[in-house]
């Protein structure tokens, strides 16, 4: 993908995050493009994410895939509804205020997944988000955000 993701818009201070932190080395630097009216991630899980079976993801990683793309749909879907860039001033950073993760079934790792963000509603500081994470095209979990913009 030719665009910027989300998270490499986030200023340094911010970007440390295991899960989407560009600065974070050794974390899993997720990257969330937004596409219109939802955000889009791809990633492969490494075998260091086995769950309790092997040949598939253990939860806590699913949970954090969701999570930090979470908050980057949010982030790029109150820049939308304000008609700016995501390179634009004032800044805006969100964290997570509640997460819900249904598990539908077994996540594979041994193959691409891809995460969707799709905006609910925006009420003042609050961003609800939906959020699917599929393999080879078949949602292997669903999640729910409200997502909490940070004060500066």
């Amino acid at each position: 993908m030719n665009q910027t993701a989300i998270q490499d818009y986030y200023p340094d201070d911010y970007a440390h995050c295991h899960g989407c932190g560009r600065l974070n080395k050794t974390g899993t630097q997720l990257k969330s493009y937004w596409q219109g009216d939802c955000a889009i991630a791809h990633h492969k899980p490494n075998p260091a994410h086995t769950g309790g079976v092997p040949g598939f993801a253990y939860g806590g990683l699913i949970a954090s895939l969701l999570d930090c793309h979470g908050t980057a749909t949010a982030a790029a879907a109150a820049y939308a509804a304000e008609n700016r860039s995501l390179d634009s001033a004032p800044f805006m950073r969100f964290v997570t205020g509640s997460l819900t993760v249904d598990y539908l079934k077994p996540t594979p790792l041994d193959t691409e997944l891809e995460i969707k963000g799709t905006l609910v509603e925006i009420a003042g500081r609050k961003v609800t988000v939906v959020l699917t994470l599929s393999a080879n095209g078949d949602v292997c979990a669903k999640g729910k955000m409200v997502a909490i913009r940070l004060q500066q």
